[in-house]
């Protein structure tokens, strides 16, 4: 399996570019949760995660990932 670059769209990881798995055909996964980009763990564990959703390549061919919702404890709590 290899990787896939996509940008996040919307949402606190907005205009982020990075690296995700790649399904077989290429495409990023249909959808993605993340922690903020920019902090790290919360003491204690827990806190906000962001989903995000597959949604098209942009004009230079990138895939972009759409902010859908937050999980304000965390979307496996």
């Amino acid at each position: 399996m290899g990787e896939v670059t996509v940008r996040f769209v919307g949402g606190p990881a907005h205009d982020l570019v990075r690296e995700v798995p790649a399904d077989p055909g290429g495409h990023p996964p249909e959808r993605w949760v993340m922690r903020h980009p920019d902090a790290g763990p919360p003491p204690g564990g827990g806190g906000p995660d962001h989903l995000y959703a597959r949604d098209r390549r942009d004009g230079s061919g990138v895939w972009t990932m759409r902010f859908v919702r937050t999980y304000p404890v965390g979307a496996s709590e």
